[in-house]
């Protein structure tokens, strides 16, 4: 074989295995989440939940879907909204997944519809499937 060739051959070998390492170096291997901050954020919000303060229920609510979006978006998972979000994740990563699309679709109704209030038991509820989501993403 020809000197030329064989040199040829080899910085094309180099340069492709250049090109794979990084590949491999520049991609999102999940994220590393500053687990105090979310633990301080989500003990906030469960905080503010008070039985007998109807206000707080909502609240609590879409504060917990905020917070677990977040972490959704910094883990890199690619969507337009947070359904979107979830729908690529799924089962991969949720341990109660319908119980995270079930506290998903609470905070899409009192955002939605201006009627609907939830009681203190879907609050609580939803905070605690939150938490369980939060947890299973390594968030807190």
């Amino acid at each position: 074989m020809d000197a030329s060739l064989l040199f040829f051959l080899l910085a094309v070998l180099v340069v492709a295995i250049l090109v794979l390492i990084t590949i491999n170096l520049t991609k999102k291997h999940g994220a590393m989440f500053d687990k105090e901050a979310y633990q301080v954020n989500f003990l906030r919000i469960e905080n503010s939940l008070q039985p007998g303060n109807e206000a707080s229920y909502a609240m609590v609510i879409i504060q917990g879907d905020k917070l677990l979006d977040k972490a959704l978006c910094e883990m890199g998972v690619q969507g337009r909204t947070m359904g979107d979000r979830m729908k690529k994740i799924g089962k991969e990563k949720f341990s109660e997944l319908n119980k995270v699309w079930h506290a998903h679709k609470l905070r899409n109704q009192i955002a939605h519809d201006n009627n609907f209030q939830p009681d203190y038991k879907q609050a609580k509820n939803a905070l605690a499937t939150y938490k369980q989501a939060l947890k299973d993403l390594g968030a807190i």
